[in-house]
């Protein structure tokens, strides 16, 4: 039996070849540390207790169906939270909820994407947002994204990649997997770009809480109101409830004249039913009341600290550079082609897994198009990361392609 054709130009290298090596190895017995996805709870980050207490206080009216958008609650505080950060015009019916933000952006692209129709995505990008776009009949358009300039988008040359075909825009801010915080003029510079040419917004919000030091996140909804825009959020990251599959939209700046799109959108919804129900009772809680987060992103909190020691540890390496991250949770580190003389950088990360049973991802996986960076996750405690980063060390000290 064959594959679809459609899945031939759909990649999803950070869970390809290197990953199913990876299990291989595990099968046999090897012992890898895993630094290659951003799940919290493998490193002891876990959902708050008053998460988890008010899901299981509410499994016993969990076990129907639920209404196709999400629980009426649950809708309330996401319109909330995106009030509280400046887009005052979002109320709950603008609000659905998914089976995380992956299912989201799935079901929102199936819903605007003809065959041909093309996207602007970000060079790198969180490569489901490129696979997505592919399997749902459409071309994903890269804008790049510039390294020298803390990986802010360059907005001369997003604006060049605009064709008649374009249809959307994805705006990932923070960013994975960079760790860049945009700048306001940087972001109403994109969203200008989007209101000219009549483009629909995705922007992916996931990790607006995880910011270190003096970064502010714009939520890019209260910037442009009058944009049409789709902005999503969860419970993965932030709440590090990876697991329940809960995230959310939040449609804002349509007119009249958008109401087809958001009918297909809505039909898509009806069709799987509805999110699951019990992580929906996670949502409330979590938005609402202490913010867990900001403890472990500000000084002397453990996020922060990890991230501090991880990038120290990472650029004393001789031949690797690296911005330093001003959110979410990973090193987008590049190695000095003058002295990592790399040409196939997934073979890289294959040969470092069973040579020093370490798992990373490689740069290509996120849409770059040079061989020449490795993305790491600072999720683990320091003496982890030590380790880890001692193994690239030595690792690449001999290494030769």
């Amino acid at each position: 039996m064959k594959q679809a054709q459609r899945l031939k130009a759909v990649r999803y290298d950070i869970r390809g070849p290197v990953l199913r090596r990876a299990q291989q190895m595990e099968d046999a017995g090897h012992q890898i540390i895993k630094l290659n996805i951003g799940n919290p709870a493998p490193w002891g980050l876990a959902t708050p207790e008053p998460i988890m207490a008010d899901v299981v206080h509410n499994l016993g009216s969990a076990t129907g169906y639920s209404d196709a958008r999400g629980i009426y609650s649950a809708r309330v505080a996401v319109a909330h939270k995106y009030q509280i950060q400046g887009a005052t015009d979002v109320q709950p019916e603008d609000v659905m909820l998914g089976n995380g933000v992956s299912e989201l952006i799935v079901m929102c692209l199936q819903a605007l994407l003809d065959t041909g129709d093309e996207v602007l995505v970000p060079s790198p990008d969180y490569p489901l947002w490129t696979g997505a776009v592919s399997l749902c009949g459409g071309r994903a358009v890269h804008y790049r994204c510039d390294e020298s300039n803390g990986w802010q988008p360059d907005l001369e040359h997003l604006a060049s990649r605009i064709t008649p075909d374009t249809r959307a825009m994805v705006i990932i801010n923070p960013n994975n997997p960079t760790g860049a915080v945009y700048s306001r003029e940087v972001l109403e510079g994109m969203l200008d770009i989007a209101r000219r040419h009549g483009l629909l917004v995705f922007a992916d919000e996931i990790y607006d809480q995880i910011i270190y030091d003096r970064a502010v996140h714009h939520t890019a909804a209260a910037l442009a109101p009058d944009v049409p825009m789709i902005s999503m959020g969860g419970l993965s990251k932030t709440h590090r409830a990876a697991g329940f599959r809960s995230g959310w939209l939040a449609v804002t700046g349509f007119g009249p004249q958008d109401t087809d799109y958001l009918e297909g959108l809505q039909l898509l919804a009806n069709m799987r039913l509805c999110p699951n129900v019990p992580a929906q009772h996670a949502i409330q809680t979590a938005l609402g009341g202490y913010q867990s987060i900001n403890a472990l992103v500000t000084p002397g909190g453990r996020l922060y600290e990890q991230r501090e020691h991880a990038w120290r540890a990472l650029t004393a390496i001789p031949g690797v550079e690296c911005f330093k991250p001003e959110g979410a949770l990973y090193l987008f580190a590049r190695l000095d082609p003058e002295i990592h003389k790399i040409h196939d950088d997934e073979r890289l990360i294959i040969d470092l897994l069973e040579s020093k049973q370490l798992l990373l991802s490689h740069g290509t996986g996120f849409n770059i198009d040079t061989p020449d960076h490795l993305r790491v996750v600072f999720l683990a405690p320091v003496d982890v990361l030590d380790d880890a980063i001692g193994r690239l060390r030595g690792f690449l000290a001999s290494y030769r392609q």
